[in-house]
């Protein structure tokens, strides 16, 4: 007897949409056929009309512990994130204390464990004073290494040539950059100081983190990976002129990949006026022109992996003036449903979708046996319903920060239940309050 079975879905996977059946046995994916309903099952859904996916794979969310609790944790932000169709995130090391030896990434698997309603792994951070701490580090401990190559906060800007050189050339792992020039930011923020005061209007943004110190520092990125050899991921692209330092098509075979977070492939300048600081991000939301070519660069193969960037603040810290404002937007929950949208206004196709949120990210980074609907891998699954709209509104938020930049939209589609390792985390608008998430292991 099976454990669960759900019966009459249409299936996303591997580049094809089909009609199927799934048996479910403990964790795993036990059966995937067209006619299961003989079988026998503790629980039997009907899914006539709803679409299965794998659970959706983010590889870079900012879950903001230890440290910064006031704005988020492992437990809160895990929860929006199931009820978003996540079933697995990679989580940054930019917390207090910073995440850049092995004693605090152990510490954040201890802090995860029975409180993450998802799957998880975090980053081991690089730092000016770390390489040895990178060069011994167990592949298993970290999904990978995150090299802030430009504007950060903390010990955590890598700007000393000899230190990049140094990852780059003996990084055991994949490296996976933030990618903004620190001096031509710098310059820019004193000229938009002498125009505007401190008074600095948010429409600013996508000038003070321009496209060219974005250019600047992520060609720098892929020169030092191409010397190195170096497997390298570049995160969140935003203009145009970074999409020519990617090849189109398949992800597979390349040693350079880049990815796009969904708030970039949503929003544009247009949007400052309305929104202000609750978009403001780094690296920016940019022009329209900008926005349009990523979503090109999506379907062209150029973007490999689409993820959220999820980083939440509290709502009074969003209030304040231009610099003080600090950068970033919780994403988790809307990520899938705002990705869903794109494809009823006909610009990515369901199969596009899957392939850039569940089988790039987990081939990347080499995740063990999720990422796709396959016999015997973990039952990550996510249910959704594409006739059936879902509102934003401040009482359906499940972030600790309380608000999301999506208040007010109306999304086509509907999160109708998630599973993770086989277990319903998510359900009937509701989170189960049992945990089922478990650390990552890699094929390493």
């Amino acid at each position: 007897m099976y454990d669960r079975l759900i019966l009459n879905a249409t299936l996303v996977n591997e580049g094809q949409v089909q009609q199927a059946d799934v048996a479910i046995q403990g964790e795993r994916i036990a059966k995937i056929g067209a006619d299961l309903s003989a079988l026998a099952a503790k629980e039997v859904s009907d899914a006539q009309g709803l679409h299965l996916l794998p659970g959706m794979i983010d590889d870079q969310v900012h879950f903001r512990e230890p440290g910064l609790t006031h704005k988020g944790d492992i437990a809160t932000e895990s929860a929006a994130a199931v009820a978003g169709g996540i079933t697995t995130y990679m989580e940054m090391p930019n917390v207090d204390p910073l995440t850049i030896n092995a004693q605090a990434l152990e510490d954040k698997y201890t802090r995860a464990t029975g409180r993450s309603r998802a799957n998880f792994a975090f980053y081991l951070g690089a730092s000016n004073d770390n390489l040895e701490e990178i060069k011994n580090l167990d592949p298993q401990a970290a999904c990978g290494i995150k090299v802030f190559m430009g504007a950060s906060t903390g010990n955590m800007l890598v700007d000393r040539p000899e230190i990049l050189e140094g990852i780059f050339a003996h990084a055991p792992i994949l490296v996976v950059t933030h990618c903004e020039d620190t001096p031509m930011i710098h310059a820019n923020e004193e000229a938009a100081r002498a125009r505007f005061g401190e008074d600095v209007p948010f429409t600013e943004h996508p000038s003070i983190r321009s496209a060219e110190a974005c250019y600047k520092s992520s060609s720098y990125a892929v020169a030092l990976a191409q010397k190195h050899g170096t497997q390298l991921h570049v995160l969140h692209i935003t203009s145009a002129q970074e999409l020519a330092l990617f090849q189109p098509g398949p992800m597979q075979g390349k040693q350079i990949t880049a990815e796009a977070c969904v708030h970039h492939l949503w929003f544009s300048e247009e949007d400052y006026p309305r929104l202000g600081a609750q978009i403001k991000c780094n690296p920016a939301v940019k022009r329209l022109a900008d926005r349009d070519a990523i979503l090109a660069a999506v379907n062209e193969g150029r973007i490999d992996v689409i993820a959220t960037d999820h980083a939440p603040h509290t709502w009074e810290e969003k209030q304040g003036t231009y610099f003080k404002a600090p950068a970033g937007l919780p994403l988790v929950q809307h990520a899938l449903p705002s990705l869903l949208d794109h494809y009823h206004a006909g610009r990515f196709s369901l199969e596009t979708i899957v392939q850039k949120v569940c089988h790039n990210p987990a081939e990347r980074y080499q995740v063990k046996d999720r990422g796709y609907l396959r016999e015997g891998y973990f039952a990550d699954l996510v249910l959704v319903d594409l006739n059936a709209t879902s509102e934003v509104t401040p009482e359906s938020l499940l972030y600790k920060c309380g608000w999301s930049p999506f208040t007010g939209h109306t999304f086509q589609s509907r999160i109708e239940a998630t599973f993770v390792n086989g277990q319903p985390a998510y359900q009937q608008g509701q989170v189960a309050e049992a945990v089922y998430g478990q650390r990552l292991t890699f094929n390493r």
